[in-house]
């Protein structure tokens, strides 16, 4: 569920740079319509000029870990040293991402770790089993997963609310505090005003979700991580119907399982419109800044494989 395209590249540039010339020249002499086939076209993007320099450079070093890679490391999380960090965008969520990667999922094919590289403050990648313990937040976190229990993301807040009644007041200060007096019809003390207002937020915040999870692995590996107790008793979300726009789609699978960084992106994009219920702006159109960079790169590179 994930990416690399450095074997492609190098297939690519092992035909030789004459090859490549005319490929590369035939591609900058069609014009936008040719391209309409490309879901991606319509994101609001950065400029990748970066990857293009870092694309022409070929693997460069990792700052941390010296490895040879192509435009990150999917080991330290970090771009390589031909493409600078302040030229990579910064995207910042709404809520905290934590992705739970399956250890057999190959590092240099997941996608999880461009969101790790775009929102660094919000995203944190996990390989199980070693994963938090979520059950004392459970009313404020869910889990991105088809089933028969899951909801869709405009009914998120409706089964938080389920989930904050259950635990009762048991984490409420408020509801151990003593009931006012009841007086005549006059106007409410100031402290009472204070307290309403403080145990109305309380059940506001109470509700609103802070935390999604996501699993990083192939469909056939997620039972393993799905069915870990750990993970028990969270809402689980059903994404849309989406088509995917991954290169590595999994033979036998429809066309609608996302790779990780697509499902990522949707959500949020969804999320942005049915809960925090404002327009959408392309504000994480960047989460896909890599994706559609190289889902170009290899489209373009197999279609001038398929010329010879």
């Amino acid at each position: 569920m994930s990416s690399n395209s450095s074997t492609l590249l190098n297939e690519e540039n092992s035909q030789g740079p004459k090859r490549n010339t005319e490929c590369l020249e035939s591609l900058e002499l069609q014009t936008p319509s040719s391209f309409q086939d490309n879901p991606l076209q319509q994101l609001q993007l950065a400029s990748q000029e970066v990857l293009e320099k870092a694309k022409k450079s070929g693997r460069s070093k990792c700052p941390r870990c010296s490895s040879s890679r192509m435009f990150y490391c999917y080991t330290c999380f970090v771009p390589v040293e031909t493409v600078p960090t302040k030229e990579i965008p910064t995207v910042k969520l709404p809520l905290k991402i934590d992705i739970i990667k399956h250890p057999n999922e190959t590092d240099g094919k997941s996608t999880a770790v461009h969101a790790k590289l775009l929102a660094p403050d919000d995203v944190t990648i996990y390989k199980y089993p070693c994963i938090p313990e979520y059950e004392e937040k459970r009313h404020e976190i869910a889990l991105i997963f088809p089933g028969p229990n899951s909801v869709s993301v405009k009914d998120i807040a409706s089964h938080l609310q389920k989930h904050t009644e259950k635990s009762g007041c048991d984490n409420d200060d408020d509801c151990s505090r003593e009931p006012f007096v009841k007086q005549a019809k006059t106007e409410p003390r100031e402290e009472e005003k204070n307290v309403n207002k403080r145990i109305s937020s309380n059940k506001s915040e109470g509700t609103r979700l802070k935390k999604i999870i996501f699993i990083d692995s192939t469909w056939n590996q997620t039972n393993k991580i799905i069915t870990d107790e750990r993970l028990q008793g969270l809402l689980q979300i059903e994404l849309k119907t989406r088509k995917t726009c991954f290169w590595r789609h999994q033979k036998g699978k429809p066309d609608t399982y996302l790779s990780t960084i697509e499902a990522i992106y949707y959500f949020l994009v969804d999320y942005h419109q049915e809960i925090l219920k404002e327009n959408y702006k392309g504000q994480y159109d960047n989460l896909l800044f890599f994706f559609s960079f190289m889902y170009t790169l290899i489209k373009n590179a197999k279609c001038c494989a398929g010329k010879e």
